[in-house]
């Protein structure tokens, strides 16, 4: 047998009440029953806990050591429960102030500038950062209470994970650009068209969202199928950009880099939603408006940083694609 919880407070029980009759009646049990039961913990224990005489039961040295760990293992855990309540009711444990606020990511710009927004505006605020090339395995995580916000992007008006179960704000939505080496015929183009881009193999970052089925869709639009996509991390995606080996796509807020361009794409073929998703009970619920404040800010700074996007909205004919380019 094993020692359980309630093993330990029957054995205070007993002590406390000095007799195993005074004990059993505390207990609502029967004294042969209780008495039983001591005998199986003792046996358990490796020898008896208590001497019984006229006068009632007295701990034995065993005994004595049993209690002694039982008056701080009963108390401990009782308070780990009563404050497992409280922070399942309020999202914050009692006395220990803010819990960490868990944020999810994909691949992109936003988590960084978030997490930069939150530490100079809200610096008393601990943020724990959590990325996954996964949009579901963050949506995932956000509906099960693992993390608190998911900070995702699906393209253009496909439904993000769990769209019955989450909610979901639009933060930003941005025109989908192409990566150029610096030296790449086209580099010098204000915009170029997806399909003079038919012969050339491409570098993406992976996930398992829709863009991958949008990416071959606009391909198909414009005549072609794309020869190959090496899928890898942003920086190899860049390295293989710069050596010339591929072309890229990337969000227009992708940051001006040495040895590479970013370039818009004709007619805006692609578009990227930026969202947030939270659990609609979820104790962080509340901060949902600031939290989308600060990311529609980092997006802001984003965009600012990038001179072919900011040339891009300047220059932006009427044809172009309205919704490209909202912030909110």
């Amino acid at each position: 047998m094993e020692l359980e919880l309630r093993h330990l407070r029957t054995i205070r029980a007993i002590a406390d009440a000095g007799s195993l009759t005074k004990a059993a009646t505390a207990l609502g049990l029967a004294q042969p029953a209780l008495s039983a039961q001591l005998k199986r913990i003792e046996r358990s224990l490796g020898g008896e806990l208590f001497e019984r005489g006229r006068q009632g039961v007295r701990a034995t040295a065993l005994g004595a050591l049993v209690l002694d760990r039982a008056r701080l293992v009963l108390p401990a855990v009782l308070e780990l429960q009563e404050e497992a309540v409280r922070f399942a009711r309020s999202g914050a444990p009692a006395g220990a102030g803010r819990r960490p606020l868990r944020i999810g990511g994909t691949h992109g710009p936003l988590l960084g500038g978030l997490v930069d927004r939150i530490a100079s505006r809200d610096p008393g605020v601990e943020v724990v950062t959590h990325t996954s090339w996964s949009e579901r395995e963050i949506a995932a995580s956000t509906l099960e209470g693992r993390l608190d916000y998911a900070l995702i992007g699906t393209c253009g008006e496909s439904p993000p994970p769990e769209p019955g179960r989450l909610v979901w704000t639009e933060v930003a939505r941005d025109p989908v650009f192409v990566m150029l080496a610096a030296g790449h015929p086209l580099a010098a183009r204000p915009r170029v068209e997806l399909g003079e881009l038919a012969g050339e193999a491409w570098t993406d970052v992976p996930g398992d969202g829709c863009f991958a089925d949008c990416f071959a869709a606009a391909c198909a639009r414009a005549g072609f199928a794309p020869v190959s996509v090496y899928e890898t991390d942003i920086a190899s995606c860049v390295h293989l950009v710069q050596v010339g080996r591929a072309v890229g796509l990337c969000r227009a807020t992708f940051p001006d880099t040495p040895g590479m361009v970013t370039r818009p794409l004709a007619g805006t073929p692609l578009v990227w939603r930026h969202l947030l998703g939270r659990h609609p009970h979820a104790a962080a619920a509340v901060d949902a408006p600031r939290m989308t404040g600060h990311l529609r800010a980092a997006h802001r700074a984003a965009v600012a940083r990038s001179g072919s996007y900011t040339r891009w909205l300047a220059a932006r004919p009427p044809s172009e694609d309205g919704d490209a380019a909202r912030d909110g």
